[in-house]
């Protein structure tokens, strides 16, 4: 899409398509969510978007004003989607464990998506509750504002930094990711004591832990600072 601003007044079409397709700002990002999954960034033209609308193509520009304004609303959902599954406990520490695996699975669950936006800053009705919902657990758990607004911080910033980590192995050809599993069996487990004493030692162990993701542990360590610093800063 190119730069192209339509009025808001005129961004939607409740006409069928020559398909008979009712098109909605909701389907084109669906579509749109799906077709990244199967052909990544190159999903993303107004021509393939539309013919598996079956739409004309012009006719997205009524809902998007490009492909960038596209792909921030499919961004926006999948933080909405993880929001609609999320139940929270109202105990801080385990609301945000629960809520940081969950957003981390979400984009497991779409990963050439996630390569696209994790880096994003929507501004839409999703992120906007979901920056809410993260500063509110926190200060109601007692932090003070600077100290929520920092731990939010660094609590989304892991959650996203591993959630494209983990989603750039799972983009990876199946050759390749079967060759870096064989790697840390074939060549690390087999290294000598006497040349490679620390990692001999530990292989079973290494092995197994390169073979899953660090987000988890990485969660749980960054959680149990700021518990150690809530006990610091709190009256």
């Amino acid at each position: 899409m190119s730069e192209r601003v339509v009025a808001d007044g005129e961004r939607r079409r409740r006409r069928p398509t020559k398909g008979g397709t009712v098109l909605s700002e909701g389907l084109i990002v669906e579509t749109a969510l799906r077709l990244i999954g199967e052909h990544g960034a190159a999903a993303l033209t107004v021509r393939r978007l539309g013919t598996a609308l079956g739409a004309d193509p012009s006719a997205l520009y009524r809902y998007f004003q490009d492909t960038d304004d596209l792909l921030l609303a499919v961004a926006d959902e999948l933080i909405g989607r993880t929001l609609r599954a999320w139940r929270p406990s109202g105990e801080w520490r385990a609301d945000l464990r629960s809520l940081g695996l969950r957003i981390h699975a979400d984009y497991q669950a779409h990963p050439q998506a996630a390569m696209l936006t994790f880096t994003r800053v929507t501004g839409r009705v999703h992120e906007m509750r979901s920056v809410e919902t993260i500063l509110g657990i926190l200060r109601e758990a007692g932090f003070p504002d600077a100290e929520a607004v920092r731990i939010y911080h660094v609590f989304v910033d892991q959650t996203l930094s591993f959630a494209a980590l983990d989603a750039a192995v799972l983009t990876l050809p199946e050759e390749s990711r079967a060759l870096e599993e064989r790697t840390w069996r074939d060549r690390y487990a087999r290294l000598p004591a006497d040349t490679h004493p620390h990692v001999a030692a530990t292989a079973p162990t290494l092995v197994a832990e390169m073979g899953r993701s660090a987000y988890p542990a990485a969660l749980d360590m960054m959680l149990a600072a700021a518990a150690a610093r809530l006990r610091h800063v709190r009256p």
